[in-house]
């Protein structure tokens, strides 16, 4: 449960917080997090000081990228 901060140093990484009915992509190219909720089509961009992220990044678990392309209800 949770990650480190060696977690995001050379891969992308999917992250899924069910407390909140949301997930997180990371894209290690761009150093660049996105957010999605359960049900929505797209994300957004946030920026890396973000309550819900850090949260996300303590409290919630690694998905693959297929879950998060995917989506939840």
């Amino acid at each position: 449960m949770g990650l480190s901060k060696g977690d995001f140093r050379d891969r992308d990484l999917y992250v899924d917080y069910p407390f909140e009915d949301v997930m997180f992509r990371f894209d290690c190219k761009t150093k660049s997090f996105y957010q999605k909720f359960y049900g929505a089509a797209q994300e957004a961009a946030v920026p890396q000081d973000n309550k819900l992220l850090t949260d996300a990044i303590l409290y919630g678990e690694e998905i693959d990228a297929s879950v998060y392309r995917a989506g939840k209800k």
